[in-house]
């Protein structure tokens, strides 16, 4: 008799658990946003990838540039190999390896200042977005806000959880720029 009791109070106590379990989960509150589509259309964002790509720009001339030169060295060498001596041809080789190694150097260099270059225009930009999410999320009274860009696991969401929109009018305020597609999400 004593053995049934307990297996009922411990069947109550866990339905109770539960329950109380079930409730606390009621009261919690979750949305989601696209921070792809905030990075794509926050003003600020905008700002740093113009002025990145105009950096850019001057980059990549001087790649095409050692191309060029790279190319017009490999056409006169296969041009001229047939007349030249066996020396010849091997510093023409040589020359031709070290200004190949020197163009990957150049390039490697260049990759690493526009990633730096990246990280200091859109790095604050960045914390910019994360704090007008966590003041939507405060704001809005949100336990948690998931990201629902490409790649995350989030399957199928109620649109009106959607935030996204409420963090682009938020930055637009900040940025002085308004705009005309600012939905409101909960």
């Amino acid at each position: 008799m004593m053995r049934l009791f307990g297996a009922a109070s411990l069947t109550v106590l866990g339905l109770s658990l539960f329950a109380a379990g079930d409730a606390a989960a009621q009261a919690q509150k979750f949305a989601f946003v696209n921070t792809n589509q905030i990075v794509a259309q926050a003003p600020e964002a905008s700002r740093a990838r113009q002025s990145l790509e105009s950096e850019l720009q001057g980059y990549r001339q001087e790649l095409e540039r050692l191309e060029a030169e790279l190319d017009s060295l490999q056409t006169n060498y296969e041009r001229q190999q047939s007349s030249l001596s066996a020396d010849a041809r091997q510093q023409r080789q040589q020359e031709l390896q070290q200004k190949f190694v020197a163009y990957q150097q150049r390039a490697a260099e260049l990759q690493q200042t526009v990633q730096r270059r990246e990280q200091e225009l859109l790095g604050p930009v960045m914390q910019k977005i994360a704090g007008v999410i966590e003041e939507v999320r405060k704001e809005g009274g949100y336990t948690m806000i998931f990201d629902a860009s490409a790649g995350s696991v989030i399957v199928a969401a109620d649109p009106s959880l959607n935030v996204t929109e409420q963090v682009l009018a938020k930055l637009r305020e900040g940025s002085g720029t308004s705009s005309s597609g600012s939905g409101t999400g909960n």
